[in-house]
C-alpha cells in the first residue's frame, strides 16, 4: 500500500551499503506522466524535494540525501512523462532507425538505459531503485518490466526487495501474512521473484511468520526481515544492520564488507531517545489539511531541519501546525503564537493564507519571537516591513496584488515571459545558486564564511527599486546573489532572531549535519524558552 516506507527502506539500503565501504546511488522510479513533481500541489504528493541541478522531484528523494549524503540530480529521479517523452523526441529524431517504436519493449529500454547511466556516472558500487506505487497497478507494470528484463540481462548483479505490511488486527491481536503472500504471488506475475521480504508491521516479525512467508513466497526464512514502526526514522538503518541485511545482500552478491561505520548513526538513533528537554516551535502554512487528515509532508524537510538542529543542541521539538487563514479569520487568534518558542513561515505559493501570514510576521517581529523566513516567508516578511515600517500602505507581491502601488515582491523579467506564454513547468528559478554574505550578520557568522550555495524554487524577488527605502528603515540585506545583486537573506536587528532567506536551506540540512541557520534559529528558541 502507499507509505508503507518504500521511501525510507530505499534510504536505509542505501545507509548501510555505504557504512560497509560501497558507493552507492539511490533513484526514483514515479508513475506519474508529469515530466517532474513541480506542477502537483503539496497536498497532492508531498512536498516537492528540488536537486542541485534544479530538479523537481518527489520528496523521497530528501531522504535519499538524507540518509547517504547523495547529491540529487535529475539523473537520480524517473517518470512515465519523461520516459515516454524522450522515446518520442528519438522516435521523431529517427534515432530508432526505422523500426516501429512499441511499448515493450522500447519504454523498458529507456527505463534500464537511464538507471544504468545512472550507475555509469555516479561510478557506483550499487544503484538502489525504488519503484512507486504497489505491484497489482496498471501504471507501474512498464517499469517492473524493465526491473524484470534487468535481472535477465543482468542475473547475478540484480536483486529484488518487496516491502509488505502485516497487519495485526486489533479484535485478533494476530500478525498475518497473508495480504503479503497475495503481494508476492502478484509480484511473481510479474515474472519477478523477490528475494527479500521487508516486513512492515506494528511489531518486530517473529520466526513462525517467517517460516510461513518462506512456504509461501520462496524465500529464505531468514530473508524475512523485520521492519517494525519506530518513533524515528533514523533508527531504520539501525534496525536493518541488526537484522544483517547488509551482510546479507553483499553475501548474495557474492561480496564482502570493506568497513563498519555506521557508529554515528546508531550513536544519534539512540541519543534521539533519550533527549527529555522539548523546544516548540509552530510553522504558519496552509498546506495540511487533506479531508480529515492532516499531511505532514507536505512540508517534510522542514520539519526535518527542525529536528536535526534540535537533536544537536540536545532538545526534542515540539512541532505544530498553524494555519495561516484562521489569522485572517480570527486575528485575536494571533496570540497563541506567545505560547511558542520559535515561529517559521514555509516556502508557498498565490493568495490564500498571505495575510494571515502577513499578520504572523508582524506579531512575531513585534513580540521578538525568533522568526525564520523561508522563500514565500522571505517575501511576507519584506511586505509587512514596507507596510508597518516603512508606511508603503498596499505594499504587496504581485503575485497576489498585480496592481499594487507597491510592488515590493515582483516578478523576475524572465518569469514574467514565463507566465505570460503558459510555460509553467521546470521554468522557475531553480536550482543552486551562489550568494555573497554581509560581514556582521547572523547569517554570515551562522555559516562561518563569505560565500555559500543554496537551492531556490520561486518566480519572484524582492524588487530592487525598493531596497534603498527598506535598507534605510532597518531592513539589513544579509545576503545576495553576486552575478544579479538579488536580494537572497534579510534581517532585522535589535531581534533575538529575525531570518528571511529567498531559498530552501532545509534542503541540505542532514541528521548529524543540521543546516547552520536552522541551528541558529532553534539556539534563538530555546534561548526564549529559557528565559520564561
Amino acid at each position: 500500500m502507499s507509505s508503507v516506507g518504500k521511501g525510507v527502506a530505499t534510504a536505509s539500503i542505501g545507509k548501510i551499503l555505504q557504512a560497509r565501504g560501497y558507493k552507492v546511488s539511490l533513484v526514483k522510479c514515479d508513475m506519474y506522466v508529469n515530466i517532474d513533481a513541480g506542477t502537483i500541489r503539496p497536498t497532492e504528493h508531498g512536498e516537492v524535494f528540488v536537486g542541485e541541478d534544479g530538479i523537481e522531484a518527489d520528496q523521497d528523494l530528501g531522504n535519499y540525501e538524507r540518509f547517504t549524503n547523495q547529491v540529487s540530480t535529475s539523473a537520480h529521479y524517473l517518470t512515465t512523462g519523461q520516459v515516454y517523452a524522450e522515446v518520442i523526441r528519438r522516435e521523431r529524431n529517427l534515432e530508432y532507425d526505422g523500426e516501429d517504436v512499441e511499448v515493450v519493449p522500447d519504454i523498458p529500454n529507456e527505463i534500464i538505459r537511464r538507471i544504468e547511466g545512472v550507475a555509469k556516472k555516479d561510478k557506483s558500487d550499487f544503484v538502489v531503485i525504488e519503484i512507486g506505487g504497489t505491484v497489482g497497478e496498471y501504471q507501474n507494470v512498464l517499469f517492473l518490466e524493465a526491473a524484470r528484463m534487468l535481472k535477465s540481462r543482468h542475473k547475478h548483479n540484480v536483486l529484488f526487495v518487496l516491502v509488505s505490511y502485516l497487519p495485526i488486527p486489533g479484535k485478533v491481536g494476530e500478525m498475518k501474512t497473508k495480504p503479503t503472500q497475495y503481494a508476492a504471488r502478484t509480484l511473481n506475475a510479474t515474472g519477478i521473484q523477490a528475494d527479500f521480504i521487508l516486513c512492515r508491521s506494528e511489531q518486530e516479525i517473529d520466526a513462525k511468520r517467517r517460516e510461513k512467508l518462506a512456504l509461501f513466497c520462496n524465500i529464505e526464512p531468514q530473508d524475512a526481515i523485520s521492519a517494525p514502526d519506530v518513533d524515528s526514522i533514523y533508527d531504520i538503518p539501525v534496525n536493518f544492520a541488526k537484522d544483517k541485511l547488509d551482510l546479507k545482500i553483499l553475501n548474495k552478491f557474492g561480496l564482502k564488507p570493506k568497513t563498519n561505520r555506521l557508529g554515528a548513526w546508531v550513536n544519534l538513533a539512540r541519543k534521539i531517545k533519550t533527549l527529555r528537554k522539548t523546544v516548540s516551535i509552530g510553522i504558519v502554512g496552509k498546506y495540511f489539511n487533506t479531508g480529515d487528515f492532516t499531511l505532514s509532508d507536505s512540508y517534510i524537510s522542514v520539519i526535518e531541519s527542525i529536528k536535526h538542529a534540535s537533536w544537536s543542541l540536545g532538545f526534542q521539538p515540539k512541532i505544530s501546525w498553524l494555519d495561516a487563514e484562521e489569522y485572517e479569520k480570527d486575528p485575536k487568534k494571533l496570540r497563541e503564537l506567545s505560547s511558542y518558542d520559535g515561529i517559521i513561515v514555509p516556502g508557498g505559493f498565490g493568495s490564500r493564507g498571505v495575510e494571515g501570514k502577513i499578520l504572523a510576521v508582524e506579531y512575531a517581529r513585534k513580540h521578538k519571537i525568533p522568526y525564520f523566513g523561508l522563500c514565500y516567508g522571505l517575501q511576507m516578511a519584506v511586505i509587512e516591513f514596507a507596510r508597518n515600517i516603512c508606511k508603503l500602505k498596499d505594499a504587496n507581491t504581485t503575485e497576489v496584488n498585480p496592481k499594487t502601488p507597491y510592488p515590493v515582491i515582483d516578478v523576475m523579467p524572465e518569469q514574467s515571459a514565463n507566465i505570460k506564454e503558459k510555460k509553467m513547468g521546470g521554468t522557475m528559478r531553480l536550482g543552486a545558486y551562489p550568494c555573497q554574505l554581509k560581514a556582521g550578520t547572523v547569517s554570515r557568522k551562522a555559516y562561518g564564511g563569505t560565500r555559500i550555495s543554496e537551492r531556490h524554487r520561486h518566480r519572484y524577488e524582492v524588487n530592487n527599486e525598493f531596497r534603498a527605502l527598506l535598507e534605510s528603515r532597518g531592513l539589513i540585506v544579509a545576503g545576495i546573489n553576486p552575478g544579479r545583486d538579488l536580494v537572497e537573506i534579510i534581517e532585522l536587528k535589535d531581534h533575538p532572531f529575525f531570518v528571511g532567506v529567498q531559498f530552501h536551506p532545509e534542503f541540505k540540512s542532514r541528521p548529524l549535519d543540521p543546516h547552520p541557520l536552522f541551528r541558529e534559529f532553534v539556539k534563538a528558541a530555546i534561548v526564549r524558552k529559557t528565559k520564561e
